[in-house]
């Protein structure tokens, strides 16, 4: 197939693609129209239907996999496709890996060092706590696996949850060791579980969008929820000690504008903020670099509303 990304102004469009998205539409003489956004691993396309009553076009809705026929134009500097022809294509006719971003890293073998991961936590509730999640709970591992980080942003891709802690993981195991005031067991639980509650926040792809409980809650109020939920499981499990892991989890976005509950108390609680604040910045800066257009890296991309300021690619000096 050929990907969105491979697609240039005046190609015909002529393969199979994910409809993340369909909406009714009028133009401003009062003629319907239909509204699509086509999508792949490799991005998305906005697309329009000019003639939605026509015999070519059959009925298809959003997440449904339409095979479309068209042409590529440009409109206000995007690409843009108009179609002539789509009908749905049935499971089978298909490869469902083509449609769905995924993260670059092996998801079974960052899994394994999760677990190797786990392994350095001596502190026995901790452990305990890590393993009933992580190892006994086989549906949460599975969806932990798959989920992505964000519906937007960074890590917005299978995996990449899963890809997010694992390295804010390594961050904080590194503070650990630079600075030995820090408790390392609850600094590397903390990290581990820091956004479990993504997994309630964030639907599974095909959808990845956020669900009812993470537009009430939120990822950081549901995952120190569940993290209370398995605490209360394990006999004897210390209060103080909950209640300091719990801590670490509502304030590691640092700033109550940045939606944590808490701003950071502890030290473990600071790290943790300081590790998931660079990952995310670093993973959005390198999600923008990849997607440049332009093979020049002297050209400037703009200004970022995230960095707040106008971003390129530094030269290769080597």
């Amino acid at each position: 197939m050929k990907y969105i990304n491979e697609l240039n102004e005046g190609d015909r469009l002529s393969d199979v693609y994910l409809c993340k998205f369909r909406q009714q539409a009028v133009t401003r003489n009062g003629k319907p129209y239909i509204n699509v956004i086509l999508q792949d691993r490799t991005g998305t396309l906005d697309a329009k239907i000019w003639e939605p009553n026509s015999v070519g076009i059959a009925d298809f809705d959003t997440l449904d996999y339409i095979y479309v026929f068209g042409e590529v134009s440009r409109y206000q500097g995007a690409l843009q496709a108009s179609l002539k022809n789509v009908k749905v294509v049935q499971e089978g006719e298909y490869i469902p890996s083509d449609y769905l971003p995924v993260s670059k890293y092996d998801i079974k073998e960052m899994y394994k060092e999760l677990m190797a991961v786990i392994a350095t936590v001596k502190n026995t509730y901790l452990n305990t706590l890590l393993t009933k999640l992580f190892v006994e709970d086989k549906a949460f591992a599975k969806r932990f696996s798959e989920n992505s980080a964000a519906k937007s942003i960074h890590h917005g891709f299978v995996g990449g949850l899963l890809q997010h802690t694992l390295a804010v993981t390594r961050l904080c195991k590194f503070y650990a060791k630079a600075y030995p005031m820090l408790n390392h067991d609850l600094l590397v639980s903390a990290a581990l579980l820091h956004d479990i509650g993504k997994v309630r926040e964030i639907s599974a792809f095909p959808q990845n969008d956020y669900t009812d409980a993470g537009q009430l809650l939120g990822h950081i109020m549901i995952g120190s929820e569940m993290i209370g939920e398995i605490a209360r499981t394990i006999p004897d499990f210390p209060e103080k000690l909950l209640r300091e892991l719990q801590h670490c989890i509502l304030a590691h976005h640092g700033e109550l504008e940045y939606g944590s509950p808490k701003k950071p108390a502890l030290m473990e609680a600071m790290a943790l903020n300081l590790a998931d604040n660079t990952d995310a910045r670093m993973e959005t800066m390198t999600e923008l670099l990849e997607n440049q257009t332009s093979e020049s890296a002297d050209e400037w991309l703009g200004y970022n509303r995230i960095f707040e300021s106008n971003i390129r690619r530094a030269g290769d000096w080597q």
